[in-house]
């Protein structure tokens, strides 16, 4: 299933770095995870999961839980800033399209449940900026009968009532689908801005499925990965969420709780923690298709007791055992402030992807040692040791046949071969901060982490009460482009023609990095929506496209438009090149 990264954490209330910080050494986040695309996808990593991206009420401090504004992915000067603590919406842009010439997948969170920052009778009304910045014409305004609260009662199967904000009221909200058609839209068009391939959705204890599902199936999120935040250690309850044939019906995975909480047992009481415990424990053994297995995240490590030792023995578990494993940045980072086990990680990570495969199979288990088989693809042989004060010795049956070479692909164990009955004797080394484990397969499997990588296709729409201004008499700047040379680029443009006439036209322009033209196209009535600007980049950098109106009718007199951009991005920065912000 791949292994997924995610690509942020939190120390205390505090979110990843920002030069806004006042520190000199930090990069804009974005720009961070844009330069490591490539070291990622070396190290094995499949999909990378991203914070919320729209603006939060506490500004350049928000790590994004505190979403204000469903159409401000760091455009619009809102709460005393322009970029979020992330970066601008270009930075994201170009983030995205970085990792997916990478060979990364890209998963936002999504936060559905609340919104803050309003203002009035108890902070629910919301009012936006528009494209010239101006108050109170920004899309999708909020008021006070779109939240619970008052005479508005709440939706239909929450399973769990926290405020951590103004509570959306997607289904009982008033008017009548107002809130329900405004959070489908909106999670629409940031999917189809950013090209995304999945989403993780926060708090769904506290959200109705009958507004869940209907959006997971909305527009362009359908039929693209989804795993829910089910916060919960009860392994029926988290089922129940995601196979409810009247609730989710199988269309999100989860986050296995009751399976961390075995592996923060097991690490922070190391040698009284029961080994045999582990036999199948969690989502994973209930339904592995859809558990997403995680060690830690940015919750656990700073409100719900942090797995504090031997922390390198839950990645083993989770990196060798079936689910769809998430790795937290905290943990397996260099950077400073983070842990740093990612040469522990890039190991088990190859393991994973080179031999972890098919159904499981026990092997041994008792108090301190448990061991199982992996036994699809190469087959894998996984022995852990909770015992930090002697290694074990175990003999157990395999599915290699006999007389075959085992080699341990962890390096904590010497190679073996099975006997004329395919048994295997292996020695487990003690515990020592949390390296007791082995994982033997055939000897002699190599190889690493290859990809051509993918283009994006990004949404750039121009409307008076979004972040990108309609066409006018003078040009305006649509977006720019972080292209890779020799890549091809195109724009497909769609229009409003209400009202239009003969004299009516749009133009289109692209320039280069150094501001020189690159294309040209005119658009009028007769113009087949869609048609195209294309070029080639001639050199890596900002592609800039810009949009002019000529004679627009006076009752359609700054025409909206879409246009969709095309392109694939360098898998690396250039070596003296930096990630510099929109200007």
């Amino acid at each position: 299933m791949g292994v997924l990264l995610q690509a942020f954490y939190r120390q205390g209330d505090k979110g990843v770095q920002c030069p806004a910080d006042g520190d000199q050494g930090a990069e804009w986040w974005w720009d961070h995870l844009a330069k490591q695309g490539h070291a990622l996808r070396q190290a094995g990593f499949t999909a990378v999961w991203l914070p919320p991206v729209w603006k939060g009420n506490s500004g350049i401090h928000s790590v994004g839980y505190d979403s204000f504004d469903d159409y401000d992915l760091g455009s619009r000067d809102q709460k005393g800033t322009v970029p979020t603590r992330y970066g601008t919406r270009e930075q994201l842009a170009r983030c995205v399209a970085m990792l997916r010439a990478n060979c990364l997948d890209v998963y936002v969170d999504l936060v559905e449940h609340h919104r803050n920052g309003g203002s009035g009778h108890e902070g629910k009304t919301f009012r936006y900026v528009d494209a010239d910045g101006k108050p109170g014409g920004g899309r999708f305004p909020k008021n006070p009968s779109n939240f619970h609260g008052g005479d508005i009662q709440r939706d239909p199967k929450v399973l769990q009532d926290l405020s951590f904000g103004s509570v959306l009221a997607p289904v009982n909200g008033k008017p009548h689908a107002y809130v329900f058609g405004g959070l489908l839209a909106s999670a629409d068009w940031m999917t189809r801005a950013l090209d995304i391939q999945g989403f993780r959705v926060d708090f769904v204890k506290g959200m109705s499925t009958d507004f869940v599902w209907p959006l997971l199936n909305h527009g362009a999120l359908k039929g693209k990965f989804v795993v829910g935040e089910f916060f919960d250690g009860d392994v029926a309850l988290v089922h129940d969420w995601v196979a409810n044939p009247s609730g989710m019906r199988g269309r999100a995975s989860a986050f296995d709780f009751p399976l961390r909480g075995f592996l923060c047992e097991m690490c922070n009481n190391a040698g009284s923690f029961d080994m045999s415990r582990l036999d199948h424990p969690g989502l994973a053994n209930i339904d592995p298709r859809h558990a997403v297995t995680f060690v830690e995240n940015h919750d656990t490590d700073s409100e719900h007791g942090p797995i504090r030792r031997n922390k390198p023995q839950a990645y083993a578990y989770l990196l060798t055992s079936e689910g769809y494993p998430c790795v937290y940045f905290r943990d397996y980072s260099e950077d400073r402030g983070c842990y740093g086990l990612k040469p522990i990680i890039d190991n088990l990570i190859w393991i994973h992807e080179k031999l972890a495969d098919g159904p499981t199979q026990r092997r041994w288990h008792d108090h301190d040692v448990f061991a199982y088989e992996r036994l699809g693809g190469p087959h894998l042989l996984v022995g852990l040791n909770n015992n930090g004060l002697a290694p074990h010795a175990i003999t157990v049956d395999t599915g290699f046949a006999s007389n075959v070479i085992l080699h341990d692909y962890t390096g904590h164990g010497v190679d073996v071969r099975t006997d004329g009955y395919g048994r295997a004797t292996i020695i487990i080394p003690r515990n020592e901060g949390g390296l007791g484990y082995v994982c033997y397969s055939r000897a002699g499997i190599g190889g690493g982490f290859v990809g051509e990588g993918h283009s994006v296709s990004q949404d750039y729409e121009g409307a008076q009460d979004l972040d990108i201004k309609p066409a006018d008499a003078q040009f305006v700047q649509v977006g720019r482009v972080w292209a890779a040379q020799g890549k091809p680029i195109r724009g497909s443009l769609r229009y409003d023609t209400c009202s239009w006439t003969d004299e009516t036209s749009l133009v289109l322009e692209l320039s280069d990095p150094g501001g020189a033209p690159a294309g040209r196209r005119i658009y009028t009535m007769t113009t087949a929506q869609g048609e195209a600007i294309e070029a080639t980049a001639a050199a890596t950098g900002w592609y800039t496209f810009r949009i002019r109106s000529v004679n627009p009718p006076p009752t359609n007199p700054k025409p909206g438009y879409n246009l969709t951009v095309t392109y694939q991005a360098p898998q690396e920065m250039a070596r003296n090149g930096r990630c510099s912000t929109a200007g």
